[in-house]
C-alpha cells in the first residue's frame, strides 16, 4: 500500500449498530475506506473475495462461525492484519487472548449496553488500532526463537554506546530488576521473550498496552506457558526472582524501592502519551529506583510512549534496549527510542533474552 492508497477496511460484527457505528468512525477518516461490512465470517468470506482489505474489524463471538476459526482461517490462507473487537467482559478476555495467539494485531473493546456512545468516546482508539494494524509486519507476528540458537552480538546505536554495565551497589542495594514497555504485537512478543526466561531470573515489571480486564486474562496465559511466575501486578508486589509482574489495564504501574526491597506501585492517574498504563510512567520510575542496577527494553509497538522514559534509565546508568526493525511487527516505538539515543543497544528476540537472562 503506498502512502497515497487509503486503509481498505472490511467490519465482521453480528451487531447492526456496531457495524453501522464503526463504518461512521473509519470512514470519518480520511486515509480509511471502508469497503464492506458483514454480520458474520461466512458472509464476509463472500463478499472480500471481491475486494480484499488491507484490514479486518472482526468481533469474536458470531453466530455461525466464531471470531477464532474465521482468523485462523484467514491467516493460513490469506494473512491479513485483524483487529479484535471484543466485549469487556471477562469471556471476552479469555476469547481476544486466543485471538491474539492466533495472529490477530490489536484488541479495541466494546459494551455490551452503551455501545455506541462507548465506541464514539473512544473513536480515536479505534482509528489508531487500525492505522497501526496497516503497517504490521505480520511475519514476526509468530516468530519465535530458534531451538538451541546462542544469542549474538547487540549492535549499538552509536560508538560511544557502553558495554552492558556490570552492578555496582547502590546504598541500599545491588538486586538487579528489568523493565519491559511494548504495544501493538507485543503479546506475541512478550511470549517469545518470557517462555525462554529459566525459572530463576531478575524480577520483571511490564507495560502492555492492552485494555482493563484484558491483562489478567493475558498474564494467566503467560503464567501457564512460561517456567517463571506472570501474574497481574497488584499494589504492594514485592519483585523477585523469577515473578514478572504485568500492568493492570486501564492503571499505572510504577516501582519503588524500600530499603533493599522493590515494589509495585498500581495506581490511577491521567493518561500519559494516550496511555494508562503507560511505558514512560513505569520507565520514569524505575530509573528513580533503580538506577544503574536496572534493564529497559522498548519492543514493538505504535507511537512513541516509553522512549523519554528509557532516555532518563539511560541518564541513570541502566543498561537499555531497543528490539530491531527485523523483528517488530510495529517499529514505531523502538525507532522514537533510537531516535532520541535512548538505547544503549538494538537486537532482536535472541538479544533481549540473553540480556534478561543474564540480569
Amino acid at each position: 500500500m503506498s502512502a497515497a492508497q487509503s486503509i481498505q477496511v472490511f467490519i465482521v460484527d453480528d451487531s447492526a449498530v456496531v457495524r453501522q457505528v464503526l463504518s461512521g468512525i473509519l470512514a470519518a477518516d480520511r486515509s480509511i475506506e471502508v469497503i464492506g461490512s458483514a454480520p458474520d465470517p461466512l458472509f464476509a468470506l463472500q463478499r472480500m473475495q471481491k475486494r480484499w482489505p488491507d484490514v479486518i474489524v472482526l468481533d469474536v463471538e458470531m453466530p455461525r462461525m466464531d471470531g477464532i476459526t474465521f482468523l485462523q482461517r484467514i491467516m493460513h490462507e490469506r494473512p491479513t492484519p485483524v483487529v479484535i473487537c471484543s466485549t469487556l467482559t471477562e469471556k471476552g478476555a479469555e476469547t481476544t487472548m486466543q485471538a491474539l495467539s492466533a495472529g490477530a494485531v490489536s484488541v479495541v473493546t466494546k459494551p455490551k449496553l452503551g455501545v455506541r456512545d462507548f465506541l464514539l468516546d473512544n473513536s480515536s482508539d479505534l482509528v489508531a488500532a487500525v492505522k497501526s494494524a496497516a503497517q504490521a509486519r505480520l511475519g514476526n507476528l509468530r516468530r519465535t526463537v530458534p531451538a538451541g540458537k546462542q544469542a549474538g552480538e547487540t549492535r549499538t546505536p552509536d560508538r560511544s554506546a557502553p558495554a552492558v554495565p556490570a552492578p555496582r551497589a547502590m546504598a541500599e542495594t545491588t538486586d538487579r530488576i528489568v523493565a519491559i514497555g511494548t504495544s501493538t504485537g507485543g503479546t506475541q512478543a512478550l511470549e517469545t521473550v518470557l517462555t525462554a526466561l529459566p525459572r530463576v531470573c531478575p524480577p520483571i515489571a511490564i507495560v502492555q498496552h492492552m485494555p482493563e480486564k484484558f491483562t489478567a486474562a493475558f498474564a494467566q496465559r503467560l503464567n501457564g506457558l512460561c517456567a517463571i511466575e506472570v501474574r497481574e501486578a497488584r499494589d504492594g508486589d514485592r519483585l523477585l526472582n523469577g515473578l514478572a509482574l504485568i500492568a493492570p489495564g486501564g492503571r499505572h504501574l510504577k516501582v519503588a524501592r524500600r530499603g533493599a526491597q522493590y515494589y509495585a506501585e498500581v495506581m490511577d492517574g491521567p493518561l500519559v502519551n494516550r496511555h494508562r498504563p503507560s511505558v514512560d510512567v513505569l520507565f520514569r520510575s524505575v530509573a528513580d529506583a533503580a538506577g544503574r542496577n536496572a534493564i529497559g527494553i522498548i519492543m514493538t509497538g505504535m507511537g512513541g510512549d516509553g522512549s523519554h522514559g528509557l532516555k532518563r534509565m539511560r541518564e541513570a546508568g541502566a543498561y537499555t534496549m531497543a528490539q530491531d526493525e527485523a523483528s517488530c511487527v510495529v517499529f514505531g516505538m523502538p525507532k522514537e527510542a533510537i531516535k532520541l539515543d535512548a538505547a544503549v543497544a538494538i537486537g532482536g528476540f535472541e538479544e533481549i533474552i540473553e540480556i534478561v537472562r543474564k540480569g
